[in-house]
């Protein structure tokens, strides 16, 4: 989730090996010895529960403060105002009232909403730009205030997802190896978040109940499934939403037979608000903003802290909320790149100090013309000896960390790519680069009646055609009215 090493450096947030820390897990440890039943407050059924409702809070809190540090969030703006204003009107008239709960809105371009326990709700931006309304918005938040009400991570942390645990492990690496061992992966985070075909399909229902009972129209919601689908079954990146909920054709099938059985009287004088959501995102980001870094090929530019990295080929790379990171194809070696405080000296000393490092060799050097210190090292873990190279670099008053690891094995080879990586780490001079603008949502309204195929060709966008269809939930030959108010996507072409 997440796309800022500037937003790690504003907050100086220090790494976590995952969102469930050793203090959580002794929690859960604990819960094992003294397992016990509750009530589920939605369907009224005795359940085993090893969680305790301070517990789940408690999990879920700390959680959700580990996602607004590390991903920032838009706190303040009218469509943060929104996700807030629904949220708390619903869980105001839900089964579980009385929990402590957030809503935030996450600076993310990843089309994705998700619920810690104990009522601590997500919404990203990228989700808000592809829907069309506050109904469907009231539909998402509902469905995720579900999962909390119905206690879906309480009960698969009391049956199955304890299990888990060792994922976390207790590796001296916990801020690199642990947290990074999967580089596009989820790891541990899916406690949380994965939830099984049952707790999706009854989140969906109770997220219609909660909408119908705050006046939403409820026949919008299963645009938003529809929506889901469409994003899974074109080409690019599969929205979040979609790897850890049911198919979406079955869900939109769902819900029109909720709408059916819904009685005529109660779908009078419902509330959709479509022009003034859209209104909400006139102007907003749309996809990953490439001020916070981006990739051009093996290439990682950064424009606003004015750095580039070149990572070695072929290698999967991820722009991570608080690092930048890459593995090796055969994925026995790993890169990381991180904000790091103090001197480029002080933060090598800092990291070799940790338990099971054995330093082979130190210097104090330049890369590039900037100051720069660094050490070899081989490292014990749980799982052998890693071989290793952190290198630290000071550049415009801030120190950047480099981590290289690989498993003996591969260390002749894989070695001096880490060491070739490392060193080309420089200030980027391109204006070009510098001066790069993110893409933006621009409303238009329309001065005639067209199709929506005539729309992307008169008011062309910055994205696919089929995007645009998408993110405004039409067809190409869909007809729209004089006045419609329509998406489109400005700028955002990187160099």
């Amino acid at each position: 989730m997440p796309s800022s090493l500037l937003r790690s450096m504003m907050r100086s947030v220090p790494p976590v090996a995952a969102r469930v820390t050793p203090v959580t897990m002794a929690t859960l440890g604990a819960a094992l010895l003294f397992g016990a039943c509750a009530t589920n407050p939605v369907t009224g059924r005795r359940e085993l529960s090893l969680v305790s409702e301070s517990q789940e809070i408690q999990m879920g809190r700390q959680a959700s403060q580990n996602d607004v540090r590390r991903v920032g969030e838009l706190a303040g703006t009218p469509a943060d105002a929104l996700v807030k204003r629904i949220g708390v009107r619903m869980a105001a008239q839900s089964e579980r009232p009385s929990l402590p709960w957030e809503f935030h809105l996450l600076d993310d371009a990843a089309v994705n909403a998700f619920a810690y326990p104990g009522g601590f709700i997500f919404v990203t931006r990228g989700l808000l730009t592809h829907l069309n309304s506050e109904a469907e918005l009231a539909e998402v938040i509902g469905h995720e205030i579900g999962h909390v009400t119905a206690k879906h991570s309480v009960a698969q942390m009391s049956q199955a997802q304890l299990a888990q645990i060792g994922l976390v492990g207790a590796s001296i690496f916990s801020s690199t190896v642990a947290k990074y061992g999967d580089v596009l992966g989820t790891g541990a985070s899916l406690l949380f978040l994965k939830f099984g075909r049952d707790d999706e399909l009854q989140s969906d229902a109770l997220g219609f109940k909660y909408s119908l009972a705050l006046k939403y129209d409820v026949r919008e919601s299963p645009k938003v499934f529809t929506t889901l689908g469409r994003l899974s079954g074109g080409a690019g990146r599969i929205p979040e939403w979609q790897s850890t909920h049911p198919d979406p054709g079955n869900r939109v099938q769902r819900a029109e037979q909720r709408i059916a059985a819904t009685p005529p009287a109660q779908l009078e004088g419902l509330t959709v608000n479509r022009e003034s959501y859209l209104r909400l995102l006139d102007g907003m980001v749309f996809g990953e903003n490439p001020r916070q870094g981006y990739f051009k090929g093996a290439r990682f530019l950064h424009p606003d802290l004015q750095f580039q990295l070149d990572f070695p080929a072929n290698w999967r790379t991820a722009n991570q909320p608080d690092a930048v990171v890459a593995l090796s194809p055969d994925q026995q070696a790993q890169l990381v790149l991180q904000l790091a405080e103090g001197t480029p000296a002080a933060a090598v000393s800092r990291f070799v100090q940790q338990q099971g490092i054995t330093v082979k060799q130190t210097s104090q050097t330049s890369v590039n013309g900037l100051p720069s210190a660094q050490a070899s090292f081989d490292a014990q873990t749980e799982s052998g000896v890693l071989n290793g190279l952190v290198v630290g670099v000071a550049h415009r008053n801030q120190t950047y960390l480099m981590l290289g690891l690989t498993v003996p094995a591969v260390a002749a080879q894989r070695g001096p790519e880490l060491d070739a990586s490392m060193r080309s780490f420089r200030p980027v001079t391109d204006q070009a680069v510098l001066g790069v603008q993110p893409a933006k949502v621009q409303l238009v309204t329309l001065p005639q009646r067209m199709t929506a195929q005539d729309f992307v060709q008169r008011y062309p966008s910055s994205i696919p055609a089929e995007q645009v269809y998408i993110i405004n939930g039409v067809e190409a030959a869909t007809a729209l009215p004089t006045g419609t108010l329509m998406k489109r996507v400005v700028g955002g072409v990187k160099p």
